[in-house]
């Protein structure tokens, strides 16, 4: 197959796989499933152009199953989060705010948005549809280097969220912020070791015909972190249900990158290990 018939069937693939999570989401109530669709859908671009690229057999494997990997661990962790839950408050303020000209225009508006985390698919996949149509013959240091990162980054991001997780099924932290463990070193590490990810992509395809275009993908996730659905929406959210409480930890906590805290976190001032 070609490479731009393979582009267009990784295309065609992510479409329909939103469109079928849009239909849950809407029958549910329930259009957080954006979020498992969207990561899923590294997983089933991995698969596809794996199997029907024509590179070298073992870089496009290796990448697939960086992709694939994350993909599937975050697809299972945010669908954790999401069914048999109630609507995330992301979402239940674009209901808020699209359903002003009524249900119907919101759910039109809501499937484009569906359609636009599907596009954000086939370019944050770019770096592996590089590596996995590269003919080189030879993996190289950088493509080592790249995959050495996607561990370490991945590693960071599990024990983020298995830190976050813990620390909210506590019951006596209802309401609190979690300023612990890697949370008293940045507001958001999940999403800093996410970036790093997207980082380790890049590196891994950079050697493949016009690889500077890989780092296209790191670059639109830090400005969607940055400033549009990532940290801002985030922390907005908090805002509203933690107050003056996550005002504090604003003030003392680094946003992104882990830096140590302008103040002792808690579990150093109560003896906590």
């Amino acid at each position: 197959m070609s490479n731009l018939g393979l582009l267009g069937l990784g295309v065609l693939l992510v479409i329909v796989t939103m469109s079928v999570i849009f239909v849950i989401g809407r029958r549910v109530g329930n259009y957080s499933y954006v979020d498992i669709g969207w990561s899923g859908n590294f997983a089933l671009l991995a698969l596809l152009y794996c199997t029907l690229a024509d590179g070298e057999p073992a870089r496009r494997w290796l990448i697939g199953l960086m992709y694939g990997l994350w993909s599937v661990r975050l697809a299972w962790h945010l669908g954790r989060r999401v069914i048999g839950h109630p609507e995330e408050g992301r979402y239940v303020e674009l209901r808020r705010k699209w359903g002003l000209r009524g249900e119907a225009a919101f759910h039109r508006r809501m499937y484009r948005f569906y359609l636009i985390q599907a596009a954000l698919n086939v370019i944050l996949a770019w770096p592996l549809f590089m590596a996995a149509t590269n003919p080189r013959a030879q993996l190289l240091t950088l493509e080592w280097a790249g995959a050495a990162l996607w561990a370490v980054a991945l590693i960071g991001e599990t024990i983020a969220d298995r830190q976050l997780d813990r620390f909210k099924a506590d019951p006596s932290h209802q309401g609190q912020v979690c300023d612990q463990g890697l949370w008293a070193w940045s507001r958001h590490p999940n999403y800093f070791f996410e970036w790093l990810i997207w980082v380790a992509y890049a590196l891994f395809a950079l050697d493949s015909p016009n690889g500077w275009w890989a780092w296209i993908s790191p670059t639109l996730i830090l400005y969607f972190v940055l400033r549009v659905t990532g940290i801002p929406a985030t922390e907005a959210q908090a805002l509203r249900t933690r107050g003056d409480e996550y005002r504090r930890y604003q003030r003392t906590t680094s946003a992104f990158v882990p830096w140590f805290p302008k103040s002792a976190p808690k579990e150093l001032l109560h003896g906590r290990n």
